[in-house]
C-alpha cells in the first residue's frame, strides 16, 4: 500500500449531496480514492423519523458518530440511544434534526455514498439501489425494524 498524502477539508467543504428527502444531506469529507481507499468519511443530516437501509458490510467496519439530536441503533438483538457506535442500521428518533458523521475503513463500503454523487438527481429506484447494494458489498437483510 502506498502512503496517501494529508488532506484538510475546511469546515464546510466536501462534496454535498442531496439525499432527495426534505432536509436530508450529506457532505462528503473523505473519499476512497483520496485515502488510498483507507478510510470514506461523511456527515448527514438526518431529519426526525429519517431510518438507514437495514443491512450490513461485509468488507468495511462503519462508525457512526452522533453530533447533534438523537440516533436509535440496533445491532444484533441491542438496542441503544444516542451517543458513538457502530451500527448495522438506525433512525432519527428525537425532536430534533440530528447530525451524524460515518466512517468506513476500509473505505469499499463508502463507495455506495460516493456514486450517488454522479447520479442524477431524485429519488433512487430499487433496482438502482440493489445494484450499489451489490457493486459496494451492503446486504439488506430485510425491512428496518425500527
Amino acid at each position: 500500500m502506498t502512503a496517501t498524502k494529508g488532506l484538510v477539508v475546511p469546515a464546510g467543504g466536501g462534496k454535498h449531496l442531496d439525499m432527495t428527502a426534505p432536509g436530508r444531506f450529506a457532505a462528503l469529507k473523505l473519499l476512497g480514492h483520496e485515502t488510498n481507499e483507507s478510510i470514506m468519511l461523511f456527515e448527514e443530516t438526518v431529519p426526525v423519523g429519517t431510518k438507514s437501509l437495514f443491512h450490513l458490510h461485509r468488507d468495511s467496519d462503519e462508525v457512526a458518530w452522533v453530533l447533534a439530536g438523537e440516533i436509535t441503533f440496533k445491532i444484533g438483538d441491542e438496542v441503544t440511544v444516542g451517543g458513538p457506535g457502530t451500527c448495522a442500521f438506525w433512525k432519527s428518533t428525537g425532536s430534533e434534526t440530528g447530525r451524524v458523521l460515518f466512517l468506513y475503513t476500509p473505505a469499499a463500503a463508502g463507495g455506495y455514498v460516493e456514486e450517488l454523487l454522479t447520479r442524477p438527481a431524485g429519488p433512487i429506484n430499487d433496482d438502482e439501489r440493489n445494484k450499489l447494494c451489490e457493486r459496494y458489498r451492503w446486504e439488506v437483510v430485510g425491512p428496518n425494524p425500527l
